[in-house]
């Protein structure tokens, strides 16, 4: 079996929900996440859209990159 590692430098995940408040919630578990994986936030980008039945969608864009350390210059 082989393993092969390499360095996450990008990754951009989404998250959407029906109410603002499960959305800041997923998205700090998004960034808890990433945060294992030595990413930081980079830009976060944010939009709400009216469904037909007149309920609001909210989602999220989060862009993180790797955390700038001396070990990875």
């Amino acid at each position: 079996m082989v393993f092969i590692t390499e360095l996450i430098h990008d990754k951009v995940e989404s998250a959407e929900a029906s109410s603002l408040k499960e959305l800041e919630k997923k998205v700090n578990d998004l960034i808890d996440i990433n945060k294992a994986l030595m990413l930081e936030v980079h830009h976060v980008s944010h939009h709400v859209t009216p469904s037909p039945k007149g309920v609001l969608l909210y989602s999220a864009l989060i862009h993180f990159k790797a955390k700038n350390t001396p070990d990875s210059q």
